[in-house]
């Protein structure tokens, strides 16, 4: 990879370190989503986030001499800025809306769909391979994935029938999205900056949903809380951690290990979660929730066994 990984992971990345980090980011900034997401829309809030972490992209490619208009065929560049408006302004729309209907236990529950939706078409158009350990650590980790994710539900903001099969479809179609948009660009990642990649991701990204925002017959009201700077106090970090470090480091394992095997390792931030919100958000650490820990750790260390 290039030198800043290099020298904060050695002279060879490890994809599935990167992969377990990018999980870890992603945690922290699922819980500040989660805390943004009661006054902002999904939209709105995805515009805000996307917005941000280009305006750090731009700077830190600068600052690392990397090149805005590297030699890349005009087919792979199309595919990147598709890659982006599936998984960025597509996917992350979509997973917001759902989070927002169905609270961020039951939607723990969707987000077990992701690796699976990249371990089958990593198959099918990667041609990639499990081995029989690595696909018991997948099993393991979806199954800590589940078992933390299980809830008797939240009394006080009890889900409707229709919201419940609405935010089902929403979570479920948000997986897949990002499952597609990174397989279509996975045989292309060795040839390619992890930071040119993640900016051009963002670039289509942060396209696509301003492209959906004309659409939206109540814009100005949507757009209204991105000018309340105290909403900024989550939003700020939520994009910094959420989106940008945890897209660099998602494009890093990405390009460092197979797909699959990346997506699994990335499941695990629904532990990492329910960690940090024991610690932080005083949630309650209950015998489940340890043992999702421990079926998490076990099945990690098979998934980055290679024999």
């Amino acid at each position: 990879m290039d030198s800043l990984l290099n020298s904060l992971f050695g002279p060879k990345p490890s994809g599935e370190l990167l992969s377990l980090a990018s999980g870890l980011v992603w945690s922290v900034g699922i819980i500040l989503f989660r805390v943004s997401g009661r006054r902002v829309a999904p939209l709105a809030l995805n515009i805000f986030k996307n917005a941000l972490s280009l305006g750090l992209a731009v700077p830190t490619m600068l600052l690392l001499g990397r090149s805005f208009n590297p030699d890349v065929p005009a087919r792979v560049l199309g595919l990147f800025i598709l890659s982006g408006v599936l998984g960025i302004a597509v996917s992350d729309t979509l997973f917001f809306a759902s989070l927002n209907r169905l609270g961020a236990s039951f939607l723990a529950v969707i987000d077990c769909f992701y690796s699976p939706f990249v371990i089958v078409l990593s198959f099918a158009f990667l041609g990639e391979r499990m081995t029989a350990a690595q696909g018991l650590g997948a099993v393991l980790v979806i199954s800590a994935v589940l078992t933390v994710s299980r809830s008797e539900g939240d009394a006080a903001a009890p889900v409707s029938g229709r919201d419940r099969v609405v935010g089902i479809i929403y979570g479920i179609l948000s997986m897949l999205f990002v499952a597609v948009g990174i397989v279509i660009i996975k045989p292309y990642l060795m040839s390619v900056s992890v930071y040119w990649a993640t900016f051009v991701r963002l670039v289509g990204g942060l396209t696509g949903v301003l492209l959906i925002l004309p659409f939206h017959r109540e814009r100005r009201a949507l757009l209204a809380p991105l000018a309340r700077l105290g909403n900024w106090k989550a939003m700020v970090p939520a994009a910094v951690f959420g989106t940008y470090l945890s897209l660099l480091l998602w494009m890093g394992g990405m390009k460092y290990t197979q797909a699959s095997l990346a997506a699994v390792l990335n499941q695990l931030n629904a532990v990492f979660t329910v960690v940090l919100a024991a610690l932080f958000l005083k949630e309650g650490l209950t015998a489940r929730k340890v043992l999702a820990v421990l079926l998490a750790f076990g099945g990690a260390i098979l998934v980055t066994m290679r024999f």
